[in-house]
């Protein structure tokens, strides 16, 4: 099928490609499948494209890119929503904010996007009880713990 981006322009897209939140995200929660888009000649940021609709997509990377000690543990809610048999098949992602200048740049440590690579069952984990924020800098020094 073809979609329309918002970065990318017009493209296609498999059904096999496009990740499943079943409850929506947070503030979006009619938007229920997205698809991941890679930027130009770049491998820490990656694109999170709602098929839905075309001006809705975020900015991801990996935190632990940035946070080598980034860690959390999932409710069992979230294991058996998402199906998870086993944390190997789970990716997770950050939600980021580019800022000008781009070393002001944060993500959302404390809502991380977890999915599960084997069905492509993903959701936004609200961390109640964690160090992390909202808007961790990047480019700070290491959280440490």
């Amino acid at each position: 099928m073809k979609i329309q981006t918002k970065y990318h322009g017009e493209i296609e897209i498999q059904d096999k490609d496009i990740l499943h939140f079943i409850k929506g995200i947070p503030g979006f929660l009619d938007e229920k499948r997205f698809i991941f888009l890679s930027l130009p000649d770049q491998t820490v940021f990656t694109i999170m494209q709602s098929v839905k609709t075309p001006e809705l997509a975020f900015v991801l990377t990996s935190p632990f890119s940035f946070i080598g000690n980034y860690e959390f543990s999932l409710d069992e809610g979230t294991i058996e929503q998402l199906s998870i048999d086993n944390h190997e098949e789970i990716s997770v992602f950050a939600i980021v904010t580019v800022h000008d200048p781009f070393e002001k740049t944060t993500a959302n440590l404390q809502a991380p996007i977890v999915l599960n690579e084997k069905n492509n069952r993903a959701k936004q984990v609200i961390l109640n009880d964690t160090q992390y924020n909202i808007k961790h800098s990047l480019f700070e020094q290491p959280i440490k713990g």
